[in-house]
């Protein structure tokens, strides 16, 4: 009761409406639940109208046949707000009107209400749908092929038949039931799926702009501390280079968050990287003693190989300022419109996962090359140093 004194509407809770939404099929879906209620009450006022014109000459006054016609056809109109009490009432009449020797087909509203409870009420261990399938099955075929003269002038034959057709009606709805719950349950895993992939490309980009800049700051910083008293000049400079890179930083983490909080992968916070910003990254690790010659010769790149390509080769770059600075580093990337190939060596030491390490940043590299289907690997070379090898397709 409310405040006032008035009571409240009942509403189903929200999960059984979702639920009543999936089991739905798709060409019904586009109906609402108001739309559907009008189809059945005008399928039930037509089947009432049918029962009331085939009785003909059975011996039954009309006081006794209109209550039963309409007992077995009007109810159907609430069949789906109310299933099983529509089911009982209709069965009931139909029944009745059956042991009277009105229409035997009568069962055929009852069907269809039994259709309905077996496509909406829960799963039962204890009901063999399937047995009830292969016998209702199996005397529709007899009664087709054996002919009305055999089969359909006993009252005994018709009885069996209409249980046969509310068994089909049950295996139908019960058959139709798991469909669509399957094709629910297959939609939510892909759902779940999409989620988990987008949390993991979130997670590889934070990753790489997280580590990249804090490795390059922690380098800078080391510095600082360092030359502060002897050369305060250089030291000034290193916390130049900590500003600008934070800033860069913080501005792609924004993006990334912008991400996050919208659901759109199309925010307009910041371009994506590509190779063309490989020039800043090199600029960048040459400031925490890594010299980076570049090689880049490859067309244009879509938007999403170009992110990849420069996420790749930033995070081989973050590895060798975090483990084998100072060094020499080569960054050789090819692409020729199908295939696009990613070389980065240095003549650094060739160790890249300290003790204790996660390792995420090599995870990460072979894990954006995966996407592609593309081959990964990476390894201390023979000569010395250490080597990231990527290759993977592409379309323009």
């Amino acid at each position: 009761m409310t405040a006032a004194g008035t009571r409240r509407p009942l509403r189903r809770p929200g999960y059984l409406r979702s639920v009543d939404s999936e089991l739905r099929s798709p060409y019904l879906r586009r109906l609402s639940r108001r739309g559907l209620i009008g189809l059945d009450a005008g399928a039930a006022i037509v089947y009432t109208l049918a029962l009331l014109v085939l009785p003909g000459d059975t011996g039954v006054s009309a006081a006794l046949a209109v209550p039963l016609a309409a007992a077995a056809g009007l109810p159907l109109a609430a069949r789906r707000c109310r299933p099983v009490p529509v089911f009982a009432v209709v069965m009931s009449a139909s029944t009745a009107m059956f042991l009277l020797g009105l229409p035997w087909d009568s069962y055929a509203g009852a069907a269809s209400a039994l259709y309905i409870v077996a496509l909406t009420r829960g799963r039962q261990r204890w009901t063999p749908t399937p047995l009830i399938g292969v016998l209702s099955s199996v005397v529709i075929l007899t009664g087709a092929v054996a002919g009305p003269a055999a089969w359909y002038a006993e009252v005994a034959g018709r009885l069996v038949l209409g249980a046969a057709v509310l068994g089909a009606s049950w295996t139908l709805g019960r058959v139709v039931r798991e469909r669509r719950a399957q094709a629910a349950r297959s939609a939510r895993q892909l759902a779940d799926q999409a989620v988990s992939d987008e949390r993991l490309r979130i997670a590889r980009e934070l990753h790489d702009v997280v580590a990249h800049s804090m490795s390059l700051i922690a380098v800078k910083a080391g510095v600082a501390v360092h030359v502060a008293e002897a050369r305060p000049g250089e030291a000034l400079d290193a916390l130049r280079v900590i500003e600008a890179t934070s800033r860069g930083s913080l501005a792609e983490m924004r993006h990334l968050l912008g991400v996050l909080r919208t659901g759109d992968a199309d925010v307009a916070a910041a371009p994506a990287p590509g190779l063309a910003d490989l020039t800043g990254l090199a600029e960048r690790a040459a400031m925490a003693g890594v010299h980076v010659d570049l090689d880049v010769d490859t067309a244009d790149l879509p938007e999403g190989v170009a992110l990849s390509a420069y996420r790749i080769v930033q995070e081989a770059v973050t590895n060798v300022v975090r483990h084998a600075a100072p060094a020499r580093c080569r960054v050789r990337v090819r692409g020729d419109g199908l295939r696009l190939r990613i070389d980065v060596t240095d003549d650094g030491p060739g160790v890249r996962v300290l003790p204790g390490g996660d390792g995420h940043g090599l995870v990460g590299m072979r894990e954006r090359v995966m996407m592609y289907g593309g081959d990964f690997s990476a390894g201390p070379r023979p000569e010395g140093g250490f080597a990231v090898s990527a290759a993977f397709p592409y379309e323009e």
